[in-house]
């Protein structure tokens, strides 16, 4: 069964209250229930071990979701950032399909300052608060998610990667430019760092954008010059009949055939840099 049929059915009468999977979603969330999170058995079967997790950073306790393959490690692993959803069961989805494809993940929930995405009545007050956050506090914070994972028996530590989604995918972007160590970075439909930070990127970068999403595909011709002007590797793959969003599969927006591409040369690109 495709993923969005699943939901569908999982949460047809609230669907159908609130109107869409992401309000929905978010309602199952902070009821103290993740949605779709798939069974223990399910997670057996695809290798993998998924749970949320704590670690400290600097004036608080930072929470996230942590999935690894059940094989032995260390493994190469990916900051996984969250769109303006917050930490939500697409994220933990993701999360889990880097785990059965050889990586650790870890998604950081953004919103740990103040509760956590769960905590948050409404999918617009979500937003709100994420939008709210300066790039300086999310850089602080993936930092400190950075941090957790050298000291992670199973992470390779000198192989951690970063990607993102829409204003995750600017997230991950604006961090490629801000912590050397890392040694990859894949944006999702994301804006670029302003010029003076695309010089400080030492990672090569992979970036998707859907053709009909204006806004993001317009730059990519000013940001492929720019990067190429700096010395830096830049791969950015416009996908032809997609829009933002296309890879969320609990998203109107989402495009199969795209997000299967995208999610293709997103493997091959963190195999190849990390493995």
């Amino acid at each position: 069964m495709e993923r969005r049929d699943f939901l569908e059915r999982l949460l047809g009468p609230m669907i159908a209250m609130v109107g869409g999977i992401p309000l929905a979603s978010h309602g199952a969330e902070s009821r103290g229930w993740a949605a779709a999170n798939q069974s223990e058995g399910e997670e057996a079967g695809a290798g993998v071990v998924g749970g949320p997790i704590k670690y400290p950073a600097p004036g608080a306790t930072l929470e996230g979701y942590l999935a690894k393959p059940r094989s032995a490690g260390p493994h190469p692993t990916v900051l996984l950032v969250h769109a303006n959803n917050g930490l939500e069961d697409h994220i933990r989805d993701v999360a889990r399909r880097y785990a059965e494809a050889g990586f650790v993940a870890l998604a950081v929930d953004q919103l740990s300052r103040q509760g956590g995405t769960a905590s948050f009545a409404s999918l617009d007050t979500v937003r709100k608060n994420i939008e709210a956050l300066s790039g300086a506090e999310v850089i602080a914070d993936l930092d400190a998610a950075f941090v957790y994972l050298q000291s992670n028996p199973s992470v390779r530590q000198d192989r951690i990667g970063v990607t993102g989604f829409a204003w995750g995918g600017r997230m991950a972007f604006l961090y490629a430019a801000s912590n050397p160590r890392l040694k990859a970075a894949v944006v999702f439909y994301g804006a670029a760092p302003p010029e003076e930070r695309l010089a400080e990127i030492n990672c090569p970068v992979l970036a998707h954008y859907g053709k009909n999403d204006l806004r993001m595909s317009s730059e990519v011709s000013e940001i492929t010059a720019l990067m190429k002007q700096y010395g830096k590797s830049y791969h950015p793959k416009i996908h032809p009949a997609a829009g933002e969003a296309f890879f969320n599969d609990t998203n109107p927006a989402y495009n199969g055939a795209s997000a299967q591409d995208a999610w293709e040369r997103t493997i091959a690109f963190f195999a190849k840099n990390l493995g």
